[in-house]
């Protein structure tokens, strides 16, 4: 027997290398888990139902890529969570106030009726300034539809069946798909009616696809009953027509006693009830709506609207930015009660009701008057509407929870149908290119002198 120092042997566990590289992933993971479960920034989302629906509302063809080309967001965690309550609760909260709000409505609003080529009525600055204050609830406020809306009669009366919570989305000239919403309740479609409207180039593409057959009185994919807009009786534009179903919603639905309007470059991910339960019951307000993720003053919406040629027309935006600011648009400040001037209405929350009717009717105006890119004039009718619009401008970081946000249809070469999203860094001056012919004497002179002022300061 050997004498000296006995040697120490080394565990048999430790032998095994995978088993080491198993351990070590095994703790790395525990840690991680306590360390995101524990974080005060974790976006603390609920579940959405307690029973969500499982099945797939609709087979697409394999060929559709309906969740092809989604955006991907950077943001893992938030610092302004919102918690959902239990879905059974607000399932029966949001039917209580659906049977109770009419019988609350005493003072409904009073439309403009008439019969016009033009849609919208096609008013004066002045004329459209005149309705801002509502003193008289016997006034009539023009709010579209001085010609009829080109949809079937079994359309409308379907729309017109719709009591509870309507969600709505549009798509023209084929610029999107149709995506289904997840994560719906078991009682949902009982208390939810998805409509989507769109125009016959993108019918066709739906029935070139195969997702649908145009051989049919009415369509239906999935959860979402087709609408066919004669887009050839309304706008030329194709945004304009998608402008309708979104501002002019509580006309199309008189029912309704709320409503989601939802680009169709989104996917819902949240039970519509949860959503209107919580950014706008909750928060008892008329609407909810996200911030934009960069700019926070109008004109700077407004530059790189021109710059990046989301409207073409540099001398019409131009003339619309003069005449909010001459009369009464003012840049953004602490002092206003609202967290930025610039909403992202890619997502629409609302309770329907005077406040809010009033707000979505003025701003259709506007957009009927110049163009629409509906951020341009939010802030202006905002604070400038009375009776005022209680409003949720809630972070970008729960819109981001949310929905999922994917890229407008692809051409063949790649390209999109749609100008990509404007999505760089905001910089500490905007340039003012977009009065360069008239810098010297422009009407926003003093908006943007006060606008800049703010950066730096």
């Amino acid at each position: 027997m050997a004498m000296g120092k006995a040697k120490m042997s080394t565990p048999l566990i430790f032998h095994s290398k995978l088993l080491c590289i198993s351990l070590l992933y095994l703790i790395t993971t525990i840690f991680l888990a306590l360390y995101t479960s524990l974080s005060p920034i974790k976006c603390l989302f609920k579940s959405s139902p307690f029973d969500p629906i499982q099945t797939p509302f609709f087979s697409y063809p394999s060929s559709y890529g309906e969740h092809k080309h989604v955006i991907p967001t950077h943001r893992s965690s938030c610092s302004s969570p919102i918690y959902f309550s239990d879905y059974w609760m607000v399932l029966k909260e949001i039917l209580l106030l659906c049977q109770t709000s009419s019988v609350s409505s005493s003072h409904p609003l009073r439309y403009m009726e008439g019969n016009s080529t033009n849609f919208g009525g096609n008013f004066s600055t002045q004329k459209r300034i005149s309705y801002f204050d509502l003193l008289n609830d016997s006034v009539e406020v023009p709010c579209g539809f001085f010609k009829k809306f080109p949809i079937s009669d079994s359309d409308r009366m379907a729309m017109k069946s719709c009591h509870g919570v309507v969600v709505v989305s549009a798509i023209f000239n084929d610029y999107d798909k149709i995506r289904q919403p997840k994560s719906l309740g078991s009682k949902t479609l009982d208390t939810v009616c998805f409509f989507m409207f769109v125009d016959d180039i993108t019918l066709k593409g739906l029935d070139h696809q195969q997702v649908m057959s145009r051989n049919s009185n009415e369509y239906n994919v999935g959860v979402w009953r087709i609408v066919k807009v004669s887009s050839k009786d309304l706008y030329a534009n194709p945004a304009m027509n998608g402008v309708v179903p979104k501002y002019l919603v509580h006309r199309l639905f008189p029912n309704s006693k709320f409503s989601i309007w939802v680009d169709a470059k989104l996917q819902l991910t949240v039970d519509p009830l949860l959503l209107i339960h919580t950014l706008v019951v909750s928060e008892k307000v008329d609407m909810a709506i996200s911030k934009h993720p960069f700019f926070i003053h109008t004109m700077e919406e407004a530059l790189a609207t021109a710059r990046w040629k989301k409207w073409k027309d540099a001398d019409g935006l131009r003339k619309q930015m003069e005449t909010y600011c001459e009369n009464g648009l003012q840049p953004w400040t602490p002092n206003k009660p609202y967290p930025s001037d610039v909403p992202d209405s890619a997502l629409i929350l609302r309770k329907h009701g005077v406040n809010n009717n009033l707000f979505s009717c003025l701003l259709f105006n506007e957009l009927e008057a110049f163009n629409p890119r509906d951020q341009l004039p939010f802030a202006y009718i905002r604070d400038h509407v009375k009776p005022k619009l209680k409003l949720n401008m809630f972070e970008v970081e729960v819109f981001e929870q949310v929905a999922l946000e994917y890229r407008h249809n692809l051409k063949k070469d790649g390209t999109s149908f749609a100008a990509e999203v404007f999505k760089s860094e905001r910089t500490k001056r905007v340039s003012n290119d977009l009065f360069v012919n008239n810098s010297c004497c422009s009407k926003c002179q003093k908006y943007l002198m006060e606008m800049w002022g703010e950066f730096y300061n």
